[in-house]
Protein backbone atom coordinates (compact mmCIF):
# COMPACT_ATOMS: atom_id res chain seq x y z
CA UNK A 1 0.00 0.00 0.00
CA UNK A 2 3.04 2.28 0.72
CA UNK A 3 4.44 1.88 -2.46
CA UNK A 4 1.35 2.80 -4.17
CA UNK A 5 0.85 6.32 -2.31
CA UNK A 6 4.19 7.43 -3.28
CA UNK A 7 3.87 6.12 -6.76
CA UNK A 8 0.36 7.88 -7.21
CA UNK A 9 2.20 11.07 -5.61
CA UNK A 10 5.05 10.68 -7.84
CA UNK A 11 2.48 10.53 -11.22
CA UNK A 12 0.45 13.70 -9.43
CA UNK A 13 3.93 16.06 -9.03
CA UNK A 14 4.91 14.80 -13.04
CA UNK A 15 1.54 15.57 -14.32
CA UNK A 16 1.86 19.35 -12.97
CA UNK A 17 5.50 19.72 -14.72
CA UNK A 18 7.74 19.19 -11.63
CA UNK A 19 5.56 22.30 -10.22
CA UNK A 20 3.86 22.49 -6.40
CA UNK A 21 0.28 21.86 -6.24
CA UNK A 22 -0.60 26.04 -5.25
CA UNK A 23 2.00 26.71 -8.47
CA UNK A 24 -0.04 24.48 -11.03
CA UNK A 25 -3.37 25.76 -9.97
CA UNK A 26 -2.07 29.83 -10.48
CA UNK A 27 -3.05 30.70 -13.49
CA UNK A 28 -0.38 31.76 -16.82
CA UNK A 29 1.09 35.35 -16.00
CA UNK A 30 -0.33 37.94 -19.01
CA UNK A 31 2.06 38.92 -21.36
CA UNK A 32 3.90 42.44 -21.08
CA UNK A 33 2.05 45.52 -22.54
CA UNK A 34 4.00 46.43 -26.11
CA UNK A 35 5.87 49.72 -25.26
CA UNK A 36 3.96 53.06 -25.99
CA UNK A 37 5.07 54.10 -29.48
CA UNK A 38 7.27 56.65 -29.38
CA UNK A 39 6.15 60.15 -30.12
CA UNK A 40 6.67 61.64 -33.76
CA UNK A 41 9.45 64.28 -34.21
CA UNK A 42 8.12 67.53 -34.58
CA UNK A 43 7.95 68.33 -38.71
CA UNK A 44 7.67 71.65 -40.62
CA UNK A 45 4.04 72.56 -41.90
CA UNK A 46 4.97 71.77 -45.99
CA UNK A 47 1.32 73.39 -47.04
CA UNK A 48 2.37 76.67 -45.02
CA UNK A 49 5.41 76.94 -45.67
CA UNK A 50 4.28 76.74 -49.29
CA UNK A 51 1.49 78.90 -49.23
CA UNK A 52 3.67 81.92 -47.80
CA UNK A 53 6.44 81.22 -50.78
CA UNK A 54 3.47 81.72 -53.04
CA UNK A 55 1.47 84.39 -51.42
CA UNK A 56 0.85 86.64 -54.02
CA UNK A 57 1.47 89.74 -51.79
CA UNK A 58 5.03 88.94 -51.72
CA UNK A 59 7.32 91.56 -53.66
CA UNK A 60 8.91 91.14 -57.21
CA UNK A 61 12.09 92.04 -55.82
CA UNK A 62 11.50 89.21 -52.97
CA UNK A 63 10.77 86.30 -55.17
CA UNK A 64 13.41 87.02 -57.69
CA UNK A 65 15.54 86.07 -54.97
CA UNK A 66 14.00 83.29 -54.22
CA UNK A 67 16.32 80.87 -56.41
CA UNK A 68 19.16 81.71 -54.91
CA UNK A 69 17.93 82.27 -50.66
CA UNK A 70 15.86 78.89 -51.49
CA UNK A 71 13.60 79.82 -48.48
CA UNK A 72 10.86 76.24 -48.89
CA UNK A 73 14.41 74.00 -48.11
CA UNK A 74 15.13 76.88 -45.37
CA UNK A 75 11.93 77.03 -43.32
CA UNK A 76 10.91 73.10 -43.62
CA UNK A 77 14.61 72.06 -42.03
CA UNK A 78 13.86 75.13 -39.00
CA UNK A 79 10.27 72.87 -38.57
CA UNK A 80 8.56 75.56 -38.74
CA UNK A 81 4.88 75.55 -38.22
CA UNK A 82 1.38 77.75 -37.71
CA UNK A 83 1.48 79.11 -34.06
CA UNK A 84 5.24 79.49 -33.46
CA UNK A 85 7.04 82.42 -31.83
CA UNK A 86 10.06 82.81 -34.06
CA UNK A 87 13.37 84.99 -34.15
CA UNK A 88 15.32 86.47 -37.23
CA UNK A 89 18.73 87.20 -35.72
CA UNK A 90 19.75 90.19 -38.18
CA UNK A 91 17.03 90.41 -39.81
CA UNK A 92 18.24 93.65 -42.45
CA UNK A 93 15.11 94.42 -44.03
CA UNK A 94 13.18 91.11 -43.03
CA UNK A 95 13.42 89.19 -46.36
CA UNK A 96 13.30 85.62 -43.89
CA UNK A 97 10.76 87.65 -41.32
CA UNK A 98 8.03 87.67 -43.82
CA UNK A 99 7.73 84.58 -44.84
CA UNK A 100 8.40 83.51 -41.17
CA UNK A 101 5.46 85.41 -40.39
CA UNK A 102 3.01 83.91 -43.02
CA UNK A 103 3.67 80.56 -42.26
CA UNK A 104 3.27 80.91 -38.44
CA UNK A 105 -0.02 82.88 -38.96
CA UNK A 106 -1.99 84.89 -37.04
CA UNK A 107 -1.75 82.70 -33.68
CA UNK A 108 2.19 82.93 -34.17
CA UNK A 109 4.90 85.61 -33.52
CA UNK A 110 8.02 86.72 -35.16
CA UNK A 111 10.58 89.13 -33.83
CA UNK A 112 12.70 91.19 -36.30
CA UNK A 113 15.74 91.63 -34.81
CA UNK A 114 18.46 94.19 -35.90
CA UNK A 115 20.75 96.52 -33.78
CA UNK A 116 21.57 99.70 -34.41
CA UNK A 117 23.85 99.21 -37.62
CA UNK A 118 21.78 96.24 -39.25
CA UNK A 119 18.74 98.57 -38.85
CA UNK A 120 20.86 101.18 -40.55
CA UNK A 121 22.06 99.38 -43.28
CA UNK A 122 18.55 97.97 -44.40
CA UNK A 123 17.71 101.87 -44.91
CA UNK A 124 13.72 101.71 -45.83
CA UNK A 125 13.14 98.21 -46.36
CA UNK A 126 12.00 97.58 -42.71
CA UNK A 127 9.39 100.70 -43.15
CA UNK A 128 8.09 99.11 -46.34
CA UNK A 129 7.80 95.94 -45.74
CA UNK A 130 6.00 96.61 -41.61
CA UNK A 131 4.78 100.00 -42.40
CA UNK A 132 0.87 100.61 -42.30
CA UNK A 133 0.29 97.06 -40.02
CA UNK A 134 1.33 95.04 -43.13
CA UNK A 135 2.35 91.92 -41.19
CA UNK A 136 0.81 92.71 -38.02
CA UNK A 137 2.23 89.54 -36.51
CA UNK A 138 5.62 90.81 -36.24
CA UNK A 139 7.57 92.81 -33.84
CA UNK A 140 10.67 94.78 -34.68
CA UNK A 141 13.22 94.98 -32.01
CA UNK A 142 16.10 97.03 -31.95
CA UNK A 143 18.90 97.06 -29.41
CA UNK A 144 22.86 96.56 -28.85
CA UNK A 145 23.56 92.93 -29.47
CA UNK A 146 24.46 92.50 -25.46
CA UNK A 147 21.76 93.80 -23.69
CA UNK A 148 18.70 92.53 -26.66
CA UNK A 149 16.22 92.10 -24.33
CA UNK A 150 14.06 88.73 -24.94
CA UNK A 151 11.01 87.04 -22.54
CA UNK A 152 12.29 83.56 -21.25
CA UNK A 153 11.70 80.84 -22.30
CA UNK A 154 9.07 82.68 -24.82
CA UNK A 155 11.31 81.38 -28.48
CA UNK A 156 10.47 77.88 -30.47
CA UNK A 157 12.91 78.97 -33.65
CA UNK A 158 15.57 81.24 -34.65
CA UNK A 159 17.30 82.15 -37.76
CA UNK A 160 20.52 83.32 -38.38
CA UNK A 161 20.87 83.63 -42.16
CA UNK A 162 24.52 84.43 -43.17
CA UNK A 163 24.63 86.67 -40.27
CA UNK A 164 25.97 85.15 -37.42
CA UNK A 165 29.65 86.03 -38.68
CA UNK A 166 29.29 89.47 -38.05
CA UNK A 167 29.46 88.85 -34.57
CA UNK A 168 33.35 88.97 -35.19
CA UNK A 169 33.81 91.54 -37.83
CA UNK A 170 35.89 94.15 -36.82
CA UNK A 171 36.31 96.60 -40.03
CA UNK A 172 38.62 99.56 -40.30
CA UNK A 173 36.67 102.00 -40.37
CA UNK A 174 34.67 101.06 -36.98
CA UNK A 175 31.14 100.95 -38.64
CA UNK A 176 30.40 97.94 -36.47
CA UNK A 177 30.92 97.84 -32.34
CA UNK A 178 32.98 95.23 -31.29
CA UNK A 179 30.37 92.82 -30.41
CA UNK A 180 30.84 89.67 -28.52
CA UNK A 181 29.23 86.53 -29.71
CA UNK A 182 29.57 84.32 -26.65
CA UNK A 183 27.65 87.14 -24.73
CA UNK A 184 24.89 87.53 -27.81
CA UNK A 185 24.31 84.11 -27.42
CA UNK A 186 24.32 84.35 -23.68
CA UNK A 187 21.38 86.81 -24.03
CA UNK A 188 19.80 84.56 -26.77
CA UNK A 189 19.38 81.00 -25.05
CA UNK A 190 17.14 81.76 -21.85
CA UNK A 191 14.76 82.94 -24.34
CA UNK A 192 14.52 79.54 -25.62
CA UNK A 193 11.82 77.30 -25.04
CA UNK A 194 13.20 73.24 -24.33
CA UNK A 195 12.90 71.57 -27.34
CA UNK A 196 13.55 74.93 -29.50
CA UNK A 197 15.44 75.30 -32.68
CA UNK A 198 18.34 77.27 -33.91
CA UNK A 199 19.50 77.41 -37.35
CA UNK A 200 22.17 79.01 -38.85
CA UNK A 201 23.25 79.56 -42.17
CA UNK A 202 27.08 81.14 -43.09
CA UNK A 203 29.69 81.33 -45.93
CA UNK A 204 32.45 78.96 -44.97
CA UNK A 205 36.12 79.49 -44.72
CA UNK A 206 38.90 77.09 -44.41
CA UNK A 207 39.23 75.11 -41.56
CA UNK A 208 41.36 76.26 -38.78
CA UNK A 209 41.06 80.05 -39.89
CA UNK A 210 40.91 82.40 -37.23
CA UNK A 211 37.08 83.85 -36.91
CA UNK A 212 37.72 87.66 -36.68
CA UNK A 213 40.12 87.77 -39.69
CA UNK A 214 38.36 85.53 -42.37
CA UNK A 215 35.60 87.56 -41.21
CA UNK A 216 36.28 91.00 -42.07
CA UNK A 217 38.45 89.92 -45.06
CA UNK A 218 35.83 87.82 -46.84
CA UNK A 219 32.74 87.39 -44.37
CA UNK A 220 33.52 83.90 -44.22
CA UNK A 221 33.86 81.79 -41.54
CA UNK A 222 35.51 78.08 -39.95
CA UNK A 223 32.16 75.98 -39.89
CA UNK A 224 33.91 74.17 -36.34
CA UNK A 225 33.78 77.92 -34.92
CA UNK A 226 29.82 77.70 -35.50
CA UNK A 227 29.39 74.26 -33.37
CA UNK A 228 31.71 75.72 -31.28
CA UNK A 229 29.98 78.45 -30.23
CA UNK A 230 26.74 77.00 -30.18
CA UNK A 231 27.49 74.06 -28.36
CA UNK A 232 29.19 76.09 -25.54
CA UNK A 233 26.01 78.00 -25.03
CA UNK A 234 24.69 75.23 -24.14
CA UNK A 235 22.81 73.88 -27.51
CA UNK A 236 22.90 70.63 -29.05
CA UNK A 237 23.97 70.10 -33.06
CA UNK A 238 21.28 68.72 -34.33
CA UNK A 239 21.98 68.01 -38.09
CA UNK A 240 23.21 70.12 -40.89
CA UNK A 241 21.57 70.22 -44.73
CA UNK A 242 23.66 70.02 -47.72
CA UNK A 243 20.83 73.04 -49.64
CA UNK A 244 23.42 75.57 -49.81
CA UNK A 245 26.80 73.14 -50.50
CA UNK A 246 29.21 74.19 -53.48
CA UNK A 247 32.40 72.19 -53.72
CA UNK A 248 33.20 74.54 -56.74
CA UNK A 249 34.08 77.35 -53.88
CA UNK A 250 37.53 76.98 -52.80
CA UNK A 251 36.66 79.61 -50.01
CA UNK A 252 39.24 81.86 -51.35
CA UNK A 253 37.31 84.97 -52.62
CA UNK A 254 34.94 87.64 -50.26
CA UNK A 255 31.74 86.64 -50.71
CA UNK A 256 30.80 89.50 -52.47
CA UNK A 257 32.83 89.24 -55.28
CA UNK A 258 31.09 88.68 -58.30
CA UNK A 259 32.44 85.22 -59.72
CA UNK A 260 30.80 83.72 -56.74
CA UNK A 261 28.43 86.01 -55.44
CA UNK A 262 24.95 83.98 -54.15
CA UNK A 263 26.81 81.00 -55.23
CA UNK A 264 29.37 80.21 -52.28
CA UNK A 265 29.98 77.21 -50.21
CA UNK A 266 27.82 77.85 -47.23
CA UNK A 267 26.97 75.45 -44.29
CA UNK A 268 23.24 75.27 -42.43
CA UNK A 269 23.16 73.44 -39.10
CA UNK A 270 20.62 73.27 -36.68
CA UNK A 271 21.36 73.74 -32.87
CA UNK A 272 18.37 72.52 -30.51
CA UNK A 273 17.71 73.19 -27.12
CA UNK A 274 17.18 70.13 -24.06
Amino acid sequence: MRRLLLLAAALAVAACGGKSHEEAKAPEAAPPEPAAAAAPAPTADAAAIDAAVANADRSKEDKDQDAWRRPAEVLTFMELRPGQHALDYFAAAGYYTELMSRVVGAEGKVIAYNNDEYRKFSGDGPTKRYGSNRLPNVVEVTQPVDTVQLDPASVDVVLFMQSYHDLYWRPKDGSWPKTDAAKALAQLVPALKPGAVVVVVDHAANAGGEPTETVTAMHRIDPAILKRDFEAAGLKFDSESPAFANPADDHSKEVFDKSIRHKTDQVMYKFRKS
